[in-house]
Formats: structure tokens, sequence, C-alpha cells
């Protein structure tokens, strides 16, 4: 199941609370596990990367039926780490950096300090693995972006993306 664009999508390394109303003993704050997953008491295993919280709601939800008459959970992303990028060259600071909410290339080269002195402004590019694996190649030109001259080029980054600035 697709999630709306507007949804936050659980990754690994995120952190969760999980609250069940009157329930403290099942209720606690979980990182995600790099394999996808999250461990509660009476439910176990959980895939959490990949679903919203809603839809982890609504699954632990289902799960908890059995023990607890109708339990009232909440899920709630209490710190997103997964939604990461990278940015490798000629950067000030390259490496790897958390999104805070939706970035451009012009946003992340700004995070990791500028270009260096004989970057090739012309020559940047993101890669992007798609969601069948394959990689895509997508042009960006520095030059171009920060005269506004083409601000529909300034590409919106999506998390796993690599900046390489030759």
């Amino acid at each position: 199941m697709e999630a709306p664009a507007n949804e936050y999508v659980i990754g690994p390394d995120d952190v969760l609370a999980v609250n069940v109303w009157k329930e403290p003993e099942i209720s606690r704050t979980l990182p995600v596990r790099p394999d996808g997953n999250i461990s509660l008491p009476l439910v176990g295993d959980l895939v959490a990367s990949g679903r919203t919280p809603v839809e982890l709601q609504k699954e632990i939800r289902k799960q908890l039926v059995t023990y607890l008459s109708d339990p009232e959970v909440a899920v709630v992303v209490q710190e997103a780490k997964s939604h990461k990028f990278n940015i490798v060259g000629e950067v000030e600071k390259p490496g790897s950096y958390v999104m805070s909410g939706p970035m451009t290339v012009l946003d992340a080269i700004a995070l990791a300090g500028g270009l260096r002195d004989f970057a090739r402004e012309t020559k940047i590019y993101v890669l992007r693995v798609n969601t069948d694996g394959s990689r895509v190649r997508l042009p960006f030109n520095y030059k171009q972006v920060i005269k506004g001259s083409d601000l529909k080029a300034d590409v919106q980054l999506e998390p796993r993306d690599t900046i390489v600035v030759p």
C-alpha cells in the first residue's frame, strides 16, 4: 500500500513512542531496528518500516485485541532518523545528513557548508535509487538555479539520495 505523499513513512533508525491507553507496561519508546521491525510486549515483532504511524497503530491495535478489550493505541515518531541523504565531493562538509523536512539540492549544499573553490557547478548530479532497485542520475546546474533562471531545476530530494559534486 502506497502512503499519501504528505504522510511520514517510518524507516530504520526512527524512534517511535507507542502508547497504549491505561497500559503503561506495554507502552514504550523504542527504535526501529535495522531490519525494519519493532518489538512490543504481547505483540512480539512487527514490521514498522515502510508503514505510516497510522498503519502501524492499526496493526498494533489488531494484535492487542486478543489480550485487551478495545485497546487505544497511539504511535508517534519521536525522532525521524531514517530520512537521510548523502553529499560527496567538492563541498565543505561532505557526509550523511538527516532530512528535517522537504529539501532540495540547494538546501543540501547549504547544509554541507557550500561548494569548494574548484567544484564543477554545472556538473552536479543526484543519484537516486528507485523502488525497483534501479538507479537514476538527475542533473543539477548550480549556476542556473542560483541565477534564478531555472528554479524548477532545483531537484527535490528523497531519502537515500546521494548528491555528487565533482
